[in-house]
């Protein structure tokens, strides 16, 4: 991975007069893990040079043409550039707009003045444009982000692409019996930074103090300010490590700036040599140093006052030196941390590291129905076994139960909950940060939260899995096909319980895959093979699992085939959600088909290739013999030792007969299909499926359906 960094024009790169950036960059570069990889580059005429690669970008000035647009196009033409993997510019917004369309590679851009200061970055539309194109954005502050996001709806706030890294310095030990009675200033010497005030309060400070010192350190050719004392000396712009000697020495140092700071080096110097701090509450400023006075109002008389407190309460004056040391923790190992790991982020996503040959543990946000107002009879549903799996593979879960929160969160100015349910799973991925979001029967998830979510967090992938009838001459068709289709083209991979060769509809059918319902060890485990059993055959349905009882006067064409079917006297069926007895649940459920040989899974509609409804998980993996139409193509999967096919009412009443008459063939069959559902077709298995084709992953491990 190669690495440029680009540099604003005119900022040198020189420890004979570097300024903010070029410390920082050069500073976090050097603590860096990837310090070899890196290059600055940009332009000064000082031959001495800090310590990071540089290259200097020399260039003959057309008259027609701005040395800025001479540096850009220069840069660009740098091969090293060309073939790298990063380019990170900062504090110029307009250098992006003219490099990012010439270069393919990642960017990260560093604010580290005021965005909404800047040619660029002033318009909202200009900031969107750099949030769209960056991979991240640096801000040197909360108060820069803040700025940056002036005009933006709340919710991008917490967007993993903005990122608050603050300017660094190594604190060293410091004797503070050995501080000497030196008042120090540092900045550019104007009324923007405050100097005129300073010098006036220090000029007063030194007529009463006469054992006091003033040190000033910087210069400033646009604007002349001049203070007269014998005590008061302006140094002028010095080394940078002359500076860090003076505040060694130093016992209090000042920082009112009148202007709102971006961030403000100097206090934050100033704090990791031992300095009693006083500052202004303005931008930044306050983020440079855990302990501080900070003046709410500032004129020559409160500068003044909190000066002389400082020189005549000794007590007070150490103490502050002493936190100011203690709390210190913006160290330049600290904040080159932070940066190599959004740097590990863009080059070495989490979905792609793996560990022990399995792929490490994920942030999946679970966006389906956990029936949570249904007080547990909802309780075994897929959504809850899919859930389960990704549990089990020891991802770490959310689960956001869509329904509820709209049950729940209905109101006149938003009749269905849809609004606060969208908005809602937007404040949750800013919060969470998920790696997967995986969306089940989320029908009021609408595209335009998912269109945010993916601009505010391009990193996250998204799938979907879908469980309802898709056959043509099946129930619902149109309603289901339309709800399946809704998000099909944003997700990165669909899955359903269907064959997608047996889907005609499907535009892209490499973005659909089957998968089973699937079975889970601790939620069936009965081994209802070992079981005495008055009952032959086990049926159940419903009218809709939220309603929980028969609709009046609804039939579909399973009634007619069960009519059929019980006319065989010599078989004891126990059937429910027919001939007005009520559907079954939850633990009733388990406790009905306990004493049954065999299940019936019959689903509604046409059978078709590889559907089943998820009735046949909870039948095979408790060693229920199960009953299941040939058409359904479940042959591909298991053999007549596991599970019993037939053709049609005559076929199967004939094998119900057999195996009613054979407990020992009951027994096997159903031993052997509980074993092979719960061994291939399990929960874990399937979450592992859904996430690996979801993420575009390769792995060693089979599934028995792909």
């Amino acid at each position: 991975m190669q690495i440029s960094v680009l540099l604003p024009f005119k900022e040198n790169f020189s420890p004979n007069y570097a300024g903010a950036v070029s410390l920082f960059i050069n500073q976090t570069s050097q603590n860096s893990k990837y310090k070899k990889n890196i290059t600055v580059y940009g332009n000064t005429k000082f031959k001495n040079k800090l310590n990071t690669k540089y290259k200097n970008i020399e260039f003959k000035k057309l008259f027609f043409e701005s040395n800025k647009y001479n540096f850009i196009k220069k840069f660009i033409e740098f091969d090293t550039v060309q073939q790298c993997d990063l380019i990170e510019i900062h504090n110029r917004p307009l250098y992006l707009n003219k490099i990012i369309t010439k270069i393919n590679c990642k960017f990260i851009f560093h604010f580290h003045n005021d965005p909404l200061s800047m040619t660029g970055s002033k318009l909202i539309s200009e900031r969107e444009f750099m949030f769209n194109k960056c991979d991240r954005i640096i801000f040197c502050s909360e108060w820069t982000k803040s700025r940056f996001l002036q005009g933006f709806e709340n919710t991008y706030y917490n967007s993993y692409k903005l990122i608050v890294i603050e300017h660094s310095i190594n604190k060293v030990k410091i004797d503070l019996k050995k501080k000497e009675k030196i008042i120090i200033f540092v900045g550019r010497l104007n009324k923007a930074k405050g100097y005129d005030l300073f010098g006036a309060a220090a000029v007063q400070i030194l007529k009463k103090y006469k054992d006091w010192k003033v040190k000033v350190v910087g210069d400033e050719p646009r604007e002349i300010i001049i203070h007269k004392h014998k005590n008061f000396k302006v140094l002028g712009f010095l080394n940078h490590k002359k500076v860090l000697k003076i505040y060694e020495k130093a016992s209090i140092a000042i920082t009112c700036s009148r202007w709102e700071e971006p961030f403000g080096r100097t206090s934050l110097e100033a704090s990791s040599r031992g300095c009693a701090v006083i500052i202004t509450n303005k931008g930044g400023l306050k983020e440079t140093i855990t302990d501080a006075i900070i003046l709410k109002d500032l004129q020559v008389k409160t500068l003044k006052f909190e000066i002389q407190k400082l020189i005549l309460n000794k007590e007070k004056r150490v103490t502050l030196q002493k936190k100011s040391l203690k709390n210190f923790y913006l160290t330049h190992k600290y904040i080159s941390n932070k940066i190599d790991k959004y740097r590990d982020e863009i080059f070495m996503p989490r979905v792609n590291f793996f560990k022990s040959k399995n792929l490490m543990s994920l942030k999946i946000l679970h966006v389906t129905n956990f029936n949570f107002r249904f007080d547990g009879r909802l309780f075994y549903n897929t959504g809850k076994r899919i859930n389960n799996g990704f549990i089990k593979l020891n991802h770490s879960v959310l689960e956001f139960s869509d329904r509820d929160i709209i049950h729940d969160n209905k109101k006149i100015v938003d009749l269905d909950g849809s609004v606060y349910l969208n908005s809602k799973l937007i404040r949750v991925c800013d919060n969470f940060k998920p790696d997967l979001i995986i969306l089940g029967h989320a029908d009021k998830i609408s595209k335009n939260t998912i269109k945010l979510i993916k601009k505010k967090h391009s990193n996250i992938k998204f799938s979907q899995w879908f469980l309802d009838p898709l056959s043509i001459k099946g129930p619902d068709f149109i309603k289901n096909k339309d709800r399946f289709m809704h998000k099909y083209d944003f997700m990165d991979a669909n899955f359903v319980t269907t064959s997608p060769d047996a889907l005609s509809f499907l535009p892209n059918k490499d973005k659909c895959l089957f998968i089973p319902n699937p079975s889970d060890a601790a939620l069936d485990n009965l081994k209802i093979y070992n079981n005495f059993c008055p009952n032959d055959v086990f049926f159940a349905m419903s009218h809709g699992v939220h309603r929980g009882v028969l609709k009046k006067g609804k039939s579909d064409e399973r009634n007619i085939f069960l009519n059929k079917l019980t006319k065989k006297k010599d078989i004891i069926f126990d059937f429910y959600g027919h001939k007005s007895i009520q559907p079954i649940w939850a633990d009733n459920f388990l406790n009905i088909i306990s004493k049954s040989k065999m299940g019936l899974n019959l689903s509604r509609g046409e059978p078709q290739k590889y559907y089943s409804s998820d009735r046949i998980a909870q039948f095979m993996g408790n060693g229920l013999v199960t009953l299941i139409d040939e058409r359904t193509q479940y042959q591909d999967f298991f053999n007549n030792n596991e599970v019993v096919f037939y053709k049609n009412i005559n076929d199967l009443t004939e094998k119900i007969i057999r195996i009613k008459n054979d407990d020992k063939l009951r027994k096997k069959i159903g031993y052997n299909g509980r074993k092979k559902y719960i061994k291939y077709f399990n929960s874990a298995r399937v979450a592992s499926f859904i996430i690996n084709k979801t993420l575009g992953l390769k792995t060693n491990e089979t599934f028995l359906w792909e």
